[in-house]
């Protein structure tokens, strides 16, 4: 369960104080996979050579492990606090705990005070956040060197200098958060599969056997003193592992670690819960009822945990059923049969069990009997034949470039930190990650079937949810057994073992101050043209072999066609299931074998396919890509196929909150007729969809998708001297169409405002989506950095004051945001917020208030000033980190029309704004009159709440009537 910020996934044991180093060879070149067939097995072992995070580790003489990762490809740290305690370790009757203590660390500390976030705001953090799983909960954030030591500050503060901080009121207020993170994702379509699969397949009293988030009964319970108690048992230095990792070196950091962390205390040694894999008895078959668009079908197995032997062949045997693009299930159901029209498998690793789980999503109209006996059939053919040698090559093929391509971050949910981390904390070793890719390169067929016999043969747990009104939902449901029970698997202290004694309240503890930041670099642009015309933009980092390029079309959903909306949409999900020369499943193949991703996609304004590839296999992996984009077949029996798919996915957006919302705004912003007044989600109509031709996909393709209307993007380790020949062979003689070039048309003015709210009726939900907008009278290309600044103040960041309201003042949500979204023409300022059902009215009324005051008499102050402006120069260097952020940086120029040395320049912009500036931005243009409003909720909950705002409400279904 991750703490959200707002708007819109493992050396010996060193003796005390000892320093031990990790080998640091220097990365190898890639073997380059051939296309047509598996690479050897010495390309993959060079492969895996490639993946290299030297790192030293040392440990303090009170038990806290510290792992340094040295990388000076930018002037950033990633600072990351992994403790050895999460929901598997909480007791019965205290389900939640280690959640709740996780928000409860993000409320300030004795030293400290406030909220963590406003500290690590000012000195410019990205990747910051905080998440709690079964088996630990982490804190991390990547800050400008020159903070490191403010970071290491304000985490050693709370390791040690906490309970002073926590108070009842604190807690309050973050039990309604947690609460209302409980709803939203409860309120999702399929949102209470994972309790049922728990219940299932762990026996009363397993660590594994509850949710992280917890039960609201036990969330009611928690007292101060629960939670102190919690933090004196789990939170102390010798259950902790610190890494660090990027702009600093071991003898660097260790001083300084020892400045912060050397005088907190040892805590008791939180060994992990004994937790053995369960088998059922039997097997076991349920079906539950809930408001989805299509029944589902779930397959569950528990499987030993990440550091067993057997983990890998079981994770790589989840792979090939249904995790590959061209996995058994997806050739078989999706492809051939046509029955299903989504299908996945995948092994989810804890550290003492896994769960293997297979889900299919039957295509509306087909028996789901039948599918349930094709799905079997195929589990069982896999377990008892076991895969192929290419099979397994291409799952191995793919792992192995996602983490390459994950070396480029040193911190955030994936980065370096995270690998050494999960190796200190579960291994007890932080170079396994290289441990097990080596296990991944040498697996074999053999080693997959047998993992599979020995554990997939065990009595399954089948789940089917079915469409329908959703069983009898209670919030807070009685808790099960006493507070005072332990489960049968609760590891009692140790005789001897006492609390960790949490050091004295020391006053005026000095907050270390921030160094000078040095304004970004932003990598040279270079420029080429192609010979037919197609303009190249490029920049060059080397951080990792790795080459990302974007072809983009002047389209996207603002193209789509008023009366045929969806055909963008579909053409788009058609360009990788066949060519002229290649079917769906080549194409498939290929990239895995490549270690490539090819992804179409479309914004408002742009349509564009990417391509993500080792630069080693760059040459072939253009190939790919060129003949997806030139050379789409539309095949009558995929077109049929995608379509059945799309529609579900229209049908599927009918049932959730978001999607109901995002397709119920737009129209109601711009009018029908303007290229935004369309569903933001892009899907379309369904009565549009099920009407487009073949021959209007080839149409809109000849329009839209052509070289005169192109632009490409590259971001790559290689010179451009290198890449150009590549992009020239396989774009540089593309000719365009003979059909007339499509042009969009904005001459449609949007409506003129009319407040109202359109009360979207959902029954059973427990929250309400709150989705507020009006149109704006600018365009993407008007300079609005200075209006997007006080956006921020309002409800643009965690720390914004709509956000703080309703999130930690009012705990009525789990997090609320506005933003202006950056498109092309007339752009939205949009607010967005979640909140328990019975505060909806509530929350309308304090929203208008917020942007009122804000608009008003109550504008920016000298604080949230210089929060921005602090946070805005300081973290541009992590923001730009990787290749990725940089490709999407160029994108934006271009559509923006901004120049290349844009990011550069908004250090010295950010440092001469001043209030009045952003108070004038924001009353200019927001007015909070104008707002739109869509709620997603319960009717009868929500409708009697709305009356005393004076707003015209208009109900409306979620489903259109029949």
């Amino acid at each position: 369960m991750r703490r959200t910020i707002a708007a819109l996934t493992m050396a010996a044991a060193l003796m005390t104080g000892g320093c031990a180093t990790a080998p640091a060879a220097d990365a190898p070149a890639l073997a380059s996979a051939p296309a047509a067939q598996p690479p050897a097995d010495a390309g993959l072992n060079r492969l895996v050579q490639a993946v290299n995070i030297p790192y030293e580790e040392f440990t303090l003489d009170n038990g806290l492990r510290v792992v340094v990762h040295e990388d000076r490809k930018a002037p950033v740290v990633a600072v990351s606090v992994w403790y050895n305690v999460g929901s598997k370790d909480e007791p019965k009757g205290k389900t939640g705990f280690a959640h709740l203590f996780e928000h409860l660390m993000f409320n300030g500390s004795e030293n400290a005070p406030g909220d963590y976030f406003e500290p690590l705001r000012e000195i410019g953090a990205t990747d910051f956040n905080g998440t709690t799983w079964f088996d630990r909960t982490n804190y991390f954030q990547t800050v400008p060197t020159p903070a490191l030591e403010r970071a290491l500050f304000l985490e050693s503060d709370r390791m040690g200098h906490l309970l002073g901080a926590v108070t009842q009121e604190k807690l309050t207020n973050q039990i309604g958060v947690v609460q209302n993170e409980k709803r939203q994702g409860d309120n999702q379509p399929f949102g209470l599969v994972e309790y049922a699969q728990l219940e299932a397949l762990m026996p009363e009293g397993h660590p594994y056997h509850h949710s992280t988030i917890g039960s609201m009964a036990d969330l009611d319970s928690a007292s101060l003193e629960d939670v102190k108690q919690w933090f004196r048992d789990k939170y102390g230095p010798n259950n902790a592992v610190l890494v660090l990792a990027g702009d600093v070196s071991a003898s660097e950091a260790r001083p300084l670690v020892q400045k912060y962390f050397g005088d907190i205390p040892r805590g008791p040694v939180n060994t992990p819960a004994a937790a053995p894999v369960p088998t059922l008895a039997a097997p076991k078959a349920e079906t539950m009822k809930d408001r989805v668009a299509f029944t589902r079908l779930y397959r569950n197995w528990t499987v030993p945990g990440m550091t067993d032997p057997e983990y890998v062949p079981l994770d790589v045997g989840a792979a090939v059923l249904g995790g590959l693009a061209s996995s058994r299930l997806d050739n078989e159901l999706v492809r051939k049969d046509q029955t299903a029209v989504r299908v996945s498998a995948s092994v989810q690793p804890f550290q003492r069990l896994s769960l293997f789980e297979v889900q299919a999503d039957v295509k509306p109209g087909v028996d789901p009997n039948v599918v349930a006996q094709r799905v079997d059939a195929i589990i069982a053919d896999l377990v008892a034949n076991g895969p192929t040698q290419d099979e397994v090559r291409r799952v191995v093929m793919r792992d192995l470039s996602s983490r390459i391509q994950g070396l480029e971050q040193v911190g955030g949910f994936g980065g370096k930190a995270t690998a050494l981390a999960e190796g200190e904390l579960y291994a007890d070793d932080a170079g396994f990650y290289k441990k097990q890719l080596a296990a991944y390169a040498t697996v074999t067929p053999d080693s997959v079937k047998a993992a599979l016999q020995k554990w997939l043969n065990r009595p399954v747990y089948a789940l089917t949810v079915v469409p329908g009104e959703r069983d009898a939902y209670e919030e807070a449901a009685a808790s099960k057994g006493a507070a005072s029970q332990r489960p049968r698997y609760y590891r009692e202290p140790q005789p001897g073992e006492q609390p960790m004694a949490p050091l004295p309240f020391v006053e005026g503890r000095p907050l270390p101050q921030v160094g000078s930041i040095p304004n970004l670099d932003f990598p040279d642009v270079q420029r080429a043209t192609l010979s037919n015309g197609v303009k190249v933009t490029y920049a060059q980092r080397t951080s990792v072999p790795v080459t990302r390029v974007a072809l983009e079309f002047d389209a996207g959903i603002a193209a789509d066609p008023a009366a045929k909306l969806g055909t963008q949409s579909l053409m788009l999900n058609l360009l990788e299931e066949g060519t002229t020369s290649r079917n769906s499943i080549q194409i498939a193949e290929e990239q895995e074998r490549l270690g490539a991703s090819i992804n179409p996609g479309a914004s408002l304004d742009r349509t564009g396919v990417t391509l993500t590839a080792l630069s080693a296999n760059l040459a072939p992996s253009l190939a790919l890509m060129g003949d997806i984009v030139k050379n789409p077949a539309f095949d009558p029996a995929e077109v049929e196929r995608i379509r059945a798919q799309q529609l579900a996915g229209i049908a599927a957006e009918m049932t959730q909150p978001q999607g109901l919302a995002l397709r119920a705004l737009p129209p109601l912003l711009y009018g029908a007729a303007h290229p935004y007044g369309k569903p933001f989600t892009g899907t379309g109509d369904p009565a549009a969809v099920k009407a487009v031709t073949r021959d209007e996909l080839f149409a809109f393709h000849r329009a839209w998708i052509r070289p005169d209307n192109a632009e490409i993007f590259a971001v790559s380790d290689l010179p451009l001297a290198t890449l150009l020949p590549l992009l020239e062979g396989q774009f540089g003689n593309w000719a365009p169409a003979p059909a007339v070039k499509g042009v969009k048309n904005f001459a449609a003015v949007p409506p003129a405002p009319k407040q109202r709210i359109v009360l979207i009726d959902r029954p059973q939900s427990p929250q309400s989506l709150i989705l507020a907008g009006e149109v704006l009278p600018l365009k993407g290309t008007d300079d609005i950095l200075v209006l997007d600044s006080a956006n921020e103040i309002l409800g643009g960041n965690f720390l914004s004051r709509i956000n703080m309201d309703l999130r930690e003042t009012k705990g009525w949500s789990y997090g609320a945001w506005s933003l202006i979204q950056m498109i092309e023409n007339r752009m939205p300022f949009i607010v967005q917020a979640p909140v328990q059902a019975d505060k909806t009215g509530p929350a309308v009324a304090a929203i208008i208030d917020h942007v009122k005051n804000f608009t008003g008499s109550k504008g920016v102050t000298p604080a949230e000033l210089q929060r921005v402006v602090n946070g805005n120069t300081r973290e541009l260097a992590g923001n730009f980190e990787t290749s990725a952020a940089v490709l999407s940086a160029l994108r934006s120029n271009a559509l923006f029309n901004r120049p290349d040395d844009y990011y550069e320049t908004l250090a010295s912009r950010y440092q001469g704004m001043t209030q009045q500036a952003l108070d004038d931005a924001a009353r200019k243009v927001i007015d909070p009159s104008k707002l739109v409003w869509v709620i997603v909720g319960d009717a009868a909950k929500v409708r009697p709440q709305l009356t005393s705002l004076g707003i015209p409400v208009e109900v409306v279904p979620a489903q259109p009537r029949q």
